[in-house]
C-alpha cells in the first residue's frame, strides 16, 4: 500500500507545489527538509510535488514523514514535467485529494512570484566567494567558507543587475502576476491559467480548496484575489517581495500537527503569525490572510471609488489631491503596486469631497471591519503602512495586459488608471 493511504479522512491535507526548475532548486530541498520536521500523521497529510532543475532530475511526489530521508518519502516519479502547464498543477491537486482525502485542503504554490528574479543566485554567491545559505543551510557550496543569506543573493540579482534571459516572458509576467516559473520549459502560470486550474479542481471535488497559499513574491494583490475568488476560501501571501527563506514550514506544520482541528481561518492566520515572527525588522516583510468570500464586496467598493476618482480628476484641486496621495502611498518593490487601504486613507484625508471620502471609507471597511483581511502582519520601516492587500496603480504607463483580468473587466478601476495616466502625461 502506498505510504499514508488507508488512514481514513484526515483533518487536513497540505499540498505544496514546488516549481523548482529554476534558480530555487536547492532551496526546495531545504524547504522539504523543513516540512519533514513536522511530517504527516493520521490527522494531517503533508504532500509535495517538486520539479527540480534540468531534464535528468525530473519531478517527484512526496508523502513527507518525520525523520528519515527525503528519498524514503518519494511516492511517485513523474519524469520531467513543466510546472507552468496548468494540467500539471491540476493533476497534482486532484491526485493528493484522492490519495489523502481530508476535511480541509491547503494548496501552496512555491516559486518566484512575479518572475523578474531570474538570475542564478548561486552564480552570484560564487562570484562573491561565499556560500548561499537558506535558513542556516548552505544551498550553494563554495570553497571559501563565508556565507551570504539567500535573500541577499536574490536582492543582488534584482533591478539593473538581473539577467533577463527570457525578456518577453518576464515582461509579461511582471504585468500578469505570473507564478510557477519553469526555466527548462520556459513557461509559467499566469492568472488566467491559475483560475482555470482551480475551476477544474472545484468542479471535480465539488468544493473549493480551503486555503490557497502563495509562497512567492508580491502575490497578495487584489487583482489576484478577485481572479481567484472562486478557487479557495482563504488566500495567504505577501504584498512585498519575500526573502529567500520563504515560509517557515516547520513552525507552521508543527503547530498544525499539535492542533489539527484548526479551522481554515485559524490556519490562515497562523501562517501570517509564524511568517512574520521568523524574520527580523530589517527584512521588511509582509504577510496577510484574506477571506476570498469578501472579494466581490470589496470590488464593488473599489468600483465606486474609481468612478468617484475619475470625476474628481476634472478639477485642479481633485487632480492634485490624487497626485499627492499617489506620491505618498505605501508602495512595494515594484512601485506600481500600492497598499489599497493606505491609498484610501491618504485620499480621504487629502480632500473635502464627500463622495471621495465616503467611497474610501467603504473600501477600508470592506477590507478591515470584519472584512477581507483576516490577519495582517508586517515588520520593518519600509513596509510599516502595509495593511494586507495591494492594488495596481502605475504612475504613468499602464500595462496592455491589465485589461485581461476579471477585475479590470468588471470594474472601472482600469478606466480610472487610464484617466490618471493621461492627466499626468498632460501636466
Amino acid at each position: 500500500m502506498e505510504k499514508g493511504i488507508g488512514t481514513g479522512i484526515r483533518k487536513w491535507t497540505v499540498m505544496v507545489y514546488l516549481a523548482g526548475d529554476n534558480n530555487l532548486d536547492s532551496a526546495g530541498v531545504v524547504d522539504l527538509t523543513e516540512m519533514k520536521k513536522a511530517g504527516s500523521s493520521d490527522q494531517v497529510a503533508v504532500v509535495a510535488q517538486f520539479d527540480r532543475i534540468g531534464p535528468l532530475t525530473g519531478t517527484r511526489r512526496y508523502f513527507l514523514q518525520k525523520g528519515g530521508t527525503l528519498d524514503e518519502d518519494v511516492v511517485g516519479d513523474l519524469g520531467e514535467t513543466n510546472t507552468g502547464d496548468p494540467a500539471v498543477l491540476r493533476d497534482f491537486i486532484l491526485w493528493a485529494a484522492t490519495k489523502y482525502p481530508a476535511e480541509h485542503y491547503m494548496v501552496v504554490i512555491w516559486n518566484h512570484g512575479s518572475g523578474w528574479d531570474d538570475e542564478d543566485v548561486y552564480r552570484i554567491g560564487r562570484s562573491m566567494k561565499r556560500d548561499v545559505v537558506r535558513r542556516g543551510i548552505p544551498v550553494s557550496k563554495t570553497l571559501f567558507g563565508s556565507e551570504v543569506p539567500f535573500g541577499t543573493a536574490r536582492a543582488i540579482t534584482s533591478g539593473k543587475l538581473r539577467r533577463a534571459v527570457l525578456s518577453p516572458t518576464i515582461e509579461q509576467a511582471l504585468n500578469t502576476r505570473a507564478i510557477a516559473f519553469d526555466d527548462s520549459a520556459k513557461d509559467f502560470l499566469d492568472n488566467i491559467e491559475m483560475k482555470k486550474v482551480f475551476d477544474a479542481v472545484t468542479a471535480k471535488l465539488g468544493r473549493k480548496i480551503d486555503i490557497l497559499g502563495m509562497d512567492a513574491c508580491l502575490m497578495n494583490m487584489f487583482e489576484v484575489h478577485y481572479q481567484m475568488r472562486d478557487a479557495a476560501g482563504f488566500c495567504v501571501g505577501s504584498e512585498e517581495v519575500e526573502p529567500g527563506d520563504g515560509w517557515p514550514y516547520d513552525a507552521v506544520l508543527s503547530a498544525l500537527a499539535a492542533k489539527p482541528s484548526m479551522t481554515p481561518r485559524e490556519l490562515s492566520s497562523l501562517v501570517v503569525d509564524k511568517y512574520i515572527r521568523s524574520y527580523r525588522a530589517s527584512d521588511n516583510v509582509t504577510q496577510s490572510a484574506c477571506d476570498m468570500g469578501k472579494a466581490e464586496a470589496v470590488a464593488a467598493a473599489v468600483n465606486a471609488l474609481a468612478q468617484a476618482l475619475t470625476a474628481h480628476l476634472g478639477s485642479s484641486s481633485g487632480k492634485m489631491s490624487v497626485i499627492r496621495a499617489r506620491s505618498s502611498v505605501q508602495s512595494f518593490y515594484t512601485a506600481d503596486y500600492v497598499d489599497l487601504a493606505d491609498l484610501c486613507g491618504l485620499l480621504a484625508s487629502g480632500t473635502a469631497d464627500r463622495q471621495i471620502r465616503a467611497a474610501c471609507a467603504a473600501v477600508i471597511d470592506g477590507l478591515t471591519k470584519n472584512g477581507m483581511v483576516v490577519k495582517c502582519g508586517c515588520k520593518g520601516a519600509d513596509v510599516s503602512r502595509a495593511k494586507g492587500v495591494s492594488i495596481y496603480f502605475p504612475a504613468k504607463k499602464i500595462s496592455p495586459l491589465y485589461s485581461r483580468l476579471d477585475f479590470t473587466k468588471r470594474t472601472k478601476w482600469g478606466q480610472f488608471l487610464k484617466a490618471y495616466a493621461g492627466m499626468v502625461r498632460e501636466r
